[in-house]
């Protein structure tokens, strides 16, 4: 029987497409902006999230976004500043993973619990955790096009834009929150442990090969959705987890578009 014809496929593409679109929009900016070291600790976090969500007998997803959001607009608030932002971030990215550890021992949860957050399990997500999926890209896209002139500005232009933008502090606070949600969406494909593989480096790739932000943007979703395309349908043959994949495949397309870029 064709793998397509099982409805946790359809599901699953569904589902991956949709996150993948968004990662990789986002991640532009993510990587413009010089924070994808800030993803990768909102990842950490995010496990801190899910973790509390199942010691609370919480959907996981919720959880995710109470940690990730009020996280990322904390850093914000506290600056990001150059000099202190890779102490901070360090510091938060150290508490969060001990927090996720102690809220998994004390929720008493099996080990697929477990699994499912650290690895994604995109494969058994229910039809509730789709409709939620698809509410939270829908309105992290909605955002995006609301805001893009002042979040192409802030992010790739940031030096001028802390002066010529008036609401400079509010378009921070909404990139935070947008990267938060974005964080706490793509770890349904991905898990917590790699969700700034599927936010950077499909971006990474395309800021090497687009000459503006819109090419930048339509190779990230390209790259983004080739990954997660390709890895659903190796892990559906081999049984090995789809983040697995992911995260070989998004690797292989930036080290091909270094080796291009170095050509040129």
């Amino acid at each position: 029987m064709p793998m397509f014809s099982y409805p946790f496929m359809q599901n699953a593409y569904l589902v991956g497409t949709l996150i993948a679109i968004v990662a990789g929009i986002v991640g532009v900016f993510i990587v413009a902006r010089s924070m994808s070291f800030l993803a990768h600790t909102l990842s950490e976090i995010g496990f801190a999230g899910a973790s509390f969500g199942l010691f609370m007998g919480w959907n996981p997803l919720i959880g995710m976004l109470i940690f990730s959001i009020f996280a990322s607009t904390t850093i914000g608030q506290l600056g990001i500043k150059e000099d202190r932002s890779e102490s901070l971030i360090s510091s938060v990215s150290g508490v969060a993973i001990g927090l996720g550890i102690a809220f998994l021992s004390l929720s008493q949860k099996n080990a697929s619990a477990a699994t499912g957050i650290l690895f994604g399990s995109i494969f058994s997500i229910s039809t509730s955790n789709i409709f939620e999926v698809i509410i939270l890209a829908m309105l992290v896209l909605v955002l995006v096009m609301l805001l893009f002139r002042q979040l192409r500005h802030f992010a790739f232009d940031y030096s001028t834009a802390v002066f010529s933008l008036k609401n400079i502090t509010f378009i921070q606070v909404a990139f935070l929150v947008i990267m938060a949600t974005t964080v706490a969406v793509s770890a349904q494909v991905v898990g917590s442990l790699l969700i700034f593989i599927l936010m950077t480096l499909p971006a990474s790739a395309a800021m090497r090969l687009g000459r503006t932000v819109w090419q930048m943007i339509g190779l990230s979703i390209f790259f983004a959705i080739l990954g997660v395309w390709l890895a659903l349908v190796f892990s559906y043959w081999t049984n090995v987890p789809v983040s697995f994949y992911i995260a070989i495949i998004e690797a292989g397309i930036y080290f091909l578009s270094l080796a291009w870029t170095q050509r040129r």
